[in-house]
């Protein structure tokens, strides 16, 4: 929950005397008028956009209930908000069987589509895409943890849930708060095609990519990974390319550098590279810089044209706002189209 929270003191940093802050009440416990809290405003004052705002660590005079529920896996581990979690692939799950394997055959993800994307912004225009053409296929979210850790910081989730986009969530890795837990991105495919029952998945970072401008200094990176993922376990891996020109840096015009590290050369298993079939000079830049990237890249990948009629529109009507670096629709189009076409190439492997 978000909260106005009143400084006790003039702050050195130059915060105003009134700021923002979010609350994971789960964790705080539940910060009422004329609580004293402890903040962590770091981010705030960096300025960054994602994290801008403050965060309560305590209601020091009302500690929330100790929580006794089920399971071992601790998440955010070792440090003083770690969270304690029963995993989907944990012993004490009653899903350990099933992913454990019967008879020592391992399960396999059947040729279940995995859709994997760089930035948390890509997650809503995937689904828009798909549903021009399955708007009723089962999908799971994957949230890995390069960005946010709780789930809960993503309002993007929370209106894709609410508008019945999404049929479950996992977070993996020391993100917490989805449906269910996994420990690694490979139970929790694993988790979504046989205990979720899903028909896509789409795998990407929360909230809040980190990038240094180097080579190899983005989470992004493990976007590869996660193909590689999808790959090792019988999926279909899909790269939903992250496309921009609206960002003025030159690394990321057409198709981003992130997305040609990646794809290009971390994944390592044969991948499907869509790209929107062009009807415009961007698109068509885009259309050479991806079958460039198909033909120099590390692993097999195969770019796709994907026909883009009524995409706009799909991404349009969506029931969240859509917004990448800062930019909406109308200012970066192409890198909502990117995506959308990587969930539209996922519907079409969908049985009829």
């Amino acid at each position: 929950m978000e909260y106005a929270v009143e400084l006790a003191a003039p702050d050195a940093s130059g915060l105003p005397p009134e700021i923002r802050a979010l609350a994971y009440v789960d964790m705080v416990g539940e910060p009422r008028p004329g609580d004293g809290v402890l903040l962590n405003a770091s981010a705030l004052v960096k300025g960054l956009g994602t994290g801008g705002l403050a965060f309560v660590v305590a209601v020091p005079e009302r500690l929330p209930e100790d929580v006794c529920g089920p399971g071992h896996i601790v998440k955010a581990r070792y440090t003083p908000q770690q969270q304690m979690f029963l995993a989907i692939d944990e012993q004490d799950s009653p899903h350990h069987g099933i992913l454990a394997g019967r008879e020592g055959e391992e399960p396999t993800l059947e040729g279940l589509p995995v859709v994997v994307a760089d930035l948390h912004s890509a997650l809503p225009a995937v689904l828009a895409g798909l549903r021009v053409e399955r708007p009723g296929a089962r999908v799971v979210y994957v949230m890995t943890d390069g960005g946010a850790l709780p789930l809960a910081f993503s309002r993007t989730v929370a209106g894709l849930r609410d508008a019945g986009w999404l049929a479950s969530t996992v977070t993996v890795g020391q993100a917490f708060g989805g449906d269910h837990e996994a420990v690694t991105v490979h139970s929790a495919l694993l988790a979504a095609r046989h205990v979720l029952d899903a028909d896509v998945v789409v795998v990407c970072q929360g909230p809040g990519n980190v990038g240094t401008g180097t080579p190899w200094g983005f989470t992004g990176v493990a976007a590869g990974e996660a193909l590689n993922a999808a790959g090792i376990l019988g999926g279909t891996p899909i790269a939903s390319l992250r496309v921009s020109f609206g960002d003025a840096r030159p690394r990321h015009r057409g198709i981003s550098h992130h997305s040609r590290t990646a794809y290009g050369r971390v994944c390592l298993v044969p991948a499907v590279v869509p790209y929107a079939m062009p009807t415009n000079a961007e698109q068509a830049l885009v259309a050479e810089q991806a079958a460039e990237l198909a033909s120099g890249a590390a692993a097999t990948l195969t770019a796709v044209a994907v026909e883009t009629t009524g995409v706009l529109e799909a991404l349009r009507n969506a029931p969240v706002g859509l917004s990448t670096m800062g930019r909406g629709l109308d200012t970066d189009p192409e890198a909502f189209v990117a995506a959308a076409v990587a969930g539209r190439y996922a519907a079409s492997l969908l049985p009829r």
